[in-house]
């Protein structure tokens, strides 16, 4: 198998590989030209996004500074929104439901490397896809581990960190994440 489709398997690749190393450049370069843009062109800012991302409802805003790993990977739904310095990396598929707001300074990761030193010596790395649903509001700060799933109509308070996943209706917080009332 290659490193790509070892990735794509969700199994240990490498990630120095060079056909990794390249969809992440292409990431870089599209990331770089859209946080170039001038916040007071919403529209050259949405072309751009959507070029980068693999799927987008009609309505998608993102604010810049935007970075990711390989932006095909990222779908997201209608009336997207997120503020500024959002971080995805998605190494594996980040899927995102209608009418999401996500907050300032949020990052989410598909992406892991291993608990032995030796295995980091490597350079592996594991892929795990994230799945965000519909009518979720994410706080600024907030940090999406690799592999979790967010059901609808879901609140992440500011700061949190979500580590496994949330179920419908609910308002989690902390670090890690729990329940805090359902909504």
């Amino acid at each position: 198998m290659t490193e790509l489709e070892k990735l794509t398997a969700g199994e240990e690749y490498y990630f120095l590989d060079e056909e990794v190393a390249k969809r992440k450049a292409r990431a870089a370069k599209l990331c770089q030209e859209f946080n170039e843009i001038s916040a007071t062109d919403p529209t050259a800012q949405t072309q751009k996004i959507k070029e980068i991302f693999g799927s987008t409802g009609e309505r998608v805003s993102v604010q810049a500074t935007f970075n990711c790993d390989y932006g095909k990977n990222i779908h997201v739904g209608e009336d997207f929104l997120s503020n500024y310095n959002l971080t995805i990396l998605d190494i594996a598929p980040v899927n995102i439901g209608s009418h999401v707001m996500i907050g300032p300074n949020v990052d989410i990761y598909t992406v892991n490397h291993p608990m032995t030193a030796e295995g980091r010596r490597k350079y592996l790395a594991q892929a795990s896809p994230v799945t965000i649903g519909n009518d979720v509001w994410i706080g600024g700060k907030v940090s999406i581990m690799p592999g979790v799933t967010i059901g609808n109509n879901v609140v992440i308070a500011a700061g949190a960190v979500v580590t496994k996943d949330v179920a419908d209706n609910a308002l989690v917080g902390g670090v890690p994440a729990r329940k805090i009332k359902s909504l």
